[in-house]
């Protein structure tokens, strides 16, 4: 996602929000369904002073949000003091070194709470005892079944005891725990806001551009002519045009000007005809 919204997405954002068209957004605002539209497409349109204050008391946000000068909605002022962030995290979010917006995303996705809270359970160990508890019992469970069914043999060779593998296993790790947990935790945050960007402009497309040319060539191989009719077929292909519908005059007038590529001579086609 990216790193900053134009004002064109913004006025576009909101209004989606709000499930509303556009010409349900001129009635409400007396403003033109033409302008709120070349507002939200066209970035060299001048939106006039006054739509910008009607979209913002509209809207419910500042000018500034509107305007894209800020990402605050309703707090535009917060203190430094009142968010209480360390001046190492503010030169951070100043620096342009991270994605401030999909940084506010993670943040006040519905699982962050919980993420947060088992960091700091496992951090300030508050669990610690919990897990030293529950491991001493079993090891005291471990010493009892010894104890009780084969009180002379030693511990290595009661090491071996399926029973006892079973209890030894069963002991829990406190950081492998944790990791578990918040790892999941984790994902499934990254997960819904991966959702949530599929259909933005910048996401990489779900199909390859890599197997549909591997797929063009697969398909050149099996059209009949010679490697130079096959190399026209692949480009042809790319350029989303028919090579079977070409007429032949077509064919060989694309041919000759293919024989002078080097993309054709370097291409396995090309240097099998060599």
């Amino acid at each position: 996602m990216k790193q900053g919204i134009t004002i064109q997405e913004r006025l576009k954002d909101l209004r989606t929000e709000r499930h509303l068209k556009l010409e349900e957004l001129a009635e409400l605002t007396k403003i033109s369904k033409s302008a709120l539209g070349s507002y939200e497409n066209d970035d060299r349109k001048e939106i006039s002073h006054k739509s910008i204050l009607k979209l913002a008391e509209f809207y419910g946000v500042s000018t500034d949000y509107l305007l894209c000068a800020t990402e605050n909605r309703n707090r535009p002022n917060a203190g430094l003091t009142e968010l209480h962030l360390s001046d190492d995290m503010v030169e951070l979010l100043k620096s342009g070194r991270i994605n401030n917006r999909l940084l506010c995303e993670i943040a006040t996705h519905e699982n962050f709470t919980a993420l947060m809270t088992d960091a700091e359970i496992y951090v300030d160990g508050i669990a610690t005892m919990r897990f030293q508890d529950i491991n001493a019992s079993l090891e005291a469970v471990r010493a009892e079944i010894r104890q009780k069914y084969q009180p002379n043999v030693s511990d290595a060779y009661m090491e071996e005891d399926t029973t006892l593998k079973a209890l030894q296993a069963s002991q829990i790790q406190e950081e492998d725990y944790f990791c578990h947990v918040t790892h999941k935790e984790w994902d499934a945050i990254l997960h819904d806001i991966r959702l949530a960007h599929e259909a933005d402009a910048e996401s990489a497309p779900d199909d390859s551009s890599t197997l549909k040319i591997i797929a063009d060539v697969e398909k050149a191989m099996r059209f009949p002519g010679n490697a130079l009719d096959k190399f026209c077929y692949v480009m042809c292909s790319q350029l989303q045009i028919s090579y079977e519908k070409l007429t032949e005059k077509e064919r060989t007038d694309l041919k000759n000007i293919m024989k002078k590529s080097g993309i054709y001579r370097d291409s396995p086609l090309g240097s099998r005809k060599r």
